[in-house]
C-alpha cells in the first residue's frame, strides 16, 4: 500500500509517532477518567437496557472516558439506529462502520461483552487505525503540496500531538473524516480525480462539512482550465477546442460535485421518509425506557403521534440545519453572549494562529491571492523571485489557506465556539 510505504524514513517515523501518541492518549484518558469525576452535563445519555457483566465494567473503566458527549450519539446510532430526530445531526458512515467492525471483527467477543461494549471497543480500534493513517496521509499530502519532506513531517507530527488529539481517539467521527479528506486531497494533487472524488464522497457521508470539500475539486479543474487557456499564441484558432474543454470542465465538475453531495442528499431523504411520510407505528417497537427518555427530554420520535415536525413543511426539507438551530441554537452570532467569554478565550490561541497563517500567506503572495492562483507566470525567473517554491508560502498552498480561513470565519461567527 502506497500510503504506508516504509521506504520513506520520514513516513516511518510519522507512523511510529502516531501509534505512540494514540497509545499514550488511551492510557492518559483511562487515568484521568479514574481520577477526575465527569462533569454532570445535561447531554444525551440514553439508559442502558441490559445489565453489564464483569468484562463490560472493566472495559467501561478503561475506555469509558471516550464514550461521552457526541460519542453517546454515535454509539447509540450504531446500536439502535436513527431513533430520535436529533440523532440525524450525526451522519451514518461512521456508526455503520463501527457496527460492522463490532459484528465482524469482534464477533468472537459477543460471549464476553454486550453489544454496546463491543461498539465502544470497535470505535476505539477503528479511530486508532484511522488517526494513524490520517497522519500518514497528511504527510504524503504535505510532500506533494509543500515540496519539502521535512516541513511535511513537522506538520504530521504536530497533527499527532494536537490538543484535540483526544477527539481522534474518542468515539467521534473526526479520525475517519480526517483520513478520508487528507487521502482525497492527496489523490487530487496527484491527478487521480476519480479516486479523489470517491474519497471526498465517502467523507461527506461521515461529516456534513465534507460538502465544502467539493471546492477543492472545482478549484483544481478550474485552475487546469485557466492555465490551459493561457498557453499558445491566441484563442481564436483554438475556439473549437476551447468549447470542448469548457464542456469537459463543466461536465466533470457537475458529475463530481453530484457524487460528493449524494450521501448528504440521500441521508436527508431518509430522514424525510422517517419523519414526514405517513406514520408507521414506529413508536410501538421502541423499548419503554427509550420512550420514557423521549417524553422526559422532549426528544421527537419518528412518526410519533403522527405529527410532522416543522422542517417537513419547508420548501427544501433539510433536517440537518433544523436540528442545529432547534436543538443547539447554532446560527450567526447566536453564541456571542457575555457568559461565553471564557470559551472564546479558550478558542483564542487557535483563532490567532489561523488568522496569522492567512495573513502571512496573503502578504507573501499578494498577486497570487488576488488572481486566485489562476494566472500563469510569464517566465520561471519571475516566479522564483516573486515567491518561494517550497514551504508554507508556496503557490500550491493557496486553496488550503482559503479552506482554513473560511472554516475559521464560519466557526467564529456561526458555530459554537467549543468546536
Amino acid at each position: 500500500m502506497e500510503l504506508v510505504n516504509r521506504q520513506d524514513p520520514y513516513l516511518r517515523e510519522v507512523l511510529w509517532f502516531a501509534v505512540c501518541c494514540r497509545a499514550l492518549t488511551l492510557l492518559l484518558q483511562a487515568l484521568f477518567n479514574l481520577l477526575i469525576p465527569d462533569h454532570a452535563a445535561d447531554a444525551f445519555s440514553p439508559p442502558r437496557l441490559s445489565e453489564p457483566g464483569l468484562c463490560d465494567l472493566l472495559l467501561e473503566w478503561l475506555l469509558g472516558g471516550l464514550s461521552h458527549w457526541d460519542a453517546e450519539h454515535f454509539l447509540f446510532i450504531a446500536e439502535r439506529g436513527y431513533l430520535y430526530e436529533h440523532n440525524f445531526a450525526f451522519f451514518p458512515a461512521y456508526p455503520l462502520s463501527v457496527r460492522a467492525v463490532a459484528e465482524a471483527a469482534l464477533w468472537p467477543l459477543q460471549w464476553l461483552l454486550r453489544l454496546r461494549s463491543r461498539l465502544l471497543l470497535s470505535a476505539v480500534l477503528l479511530n486508532s487505525l484511522c488517526s494513524v493513517l490520517a497522519a500518514a496521509a497528511l504527510y504524503k499530502l504535505g510532500c506533494v503540496v509543500l515540496r519539502c519532506r521535512r516541513v511535511a513531517f513537522l506538520a504530521a507530527i504536530l497533527f499527532c500531538i494536537s490538543p484535540a488529539n483526544v477527539f481522534m481517539a474518542a468515539a467521534y467521527s473526526e479520525s475517519m473524516f480526517a483520513f478520508l479528506a487528507f487521502s482525497a486531497m492527496w489523490q487530487l494533487e496527484k491527478g487521480q480525480s476519480w479516486l479523489s472524488g470517491l474519497l471526498f464522497s465517502l467523507a461527506s457521508g461521515v461529516r456534513a462539512n465534507g460538502l465544502i470539500n467539493a471546492g477543492f475539486f472545482i478549484y483544481s479543474r478550474s485552475k487546469c482550465f485557466a492555465l490551459q487557456l493561457q498557453v499558445g499564441s491566441g484563442l481564436v484558432r483554438k475556439l473549437p477546442p476551447f468549447w470542448r474543454q469548457l464542456l469537459s470542465l463543466a461536465s466533470s465538475v457537475i458529475l463530481m460535485c453530484a457524487g460528493i453531495f449524494l450521501p448528504f442528499v440521500l441521508f436527508q431523504y431518509y430522514a424525510y421518509l422517517r419523519f414526514c411520510a405517513p406514520g408507521t407505528g414506529l413508536q410501538q417497537s421502541v423499548p419503554k425506557p427509550l420512550l420514557q427518555l423521549a417524553l422526559d427530554k422532549g426528544y421527537r420520535l419518528a412518526a410519533m403521534n403522527r405529527l410532522k415536525p416543522p422542517w417537513c413543511s419547508q420548501r427544501f426539507p433539510v433536517v440537518y440545519s433544523y436540528i442545529q438551530e432547534a436543538y443547539w441554537n447554532v446560527g450567526f452570532l447566536r453564541y456571542f453572549e457575555f457568559k461565553q467569554v471564557p470559551n472564546f478565550l479558550l478558542a483564542l490561541p487557535v483563532t490567532l494562529l489561523g488568522s496569522w497563517a492567512a495573513w502571512t500567506y496573503l502578504t507573501a503572495n499578494p498577486r497570487h491571492c488576488l488572481t486566485l492562483g489562476l494566472e500563469r507566470r510569464k517566465n520561471e525567473e519571475e516566479q522564483e523571485e516573486s515567491k518561494p517554491g517550497t514551504g508554507f508560502c508556496c503557490p500550491a498552498v493557496l486553496v488550503y489557506v482559503v479552506h482554513a480561513t473560511v472554516l475559521l470565519l464560519f466557526g467564529v461567527f456561526c458555530m459554537h465556539v467549543q468546536v
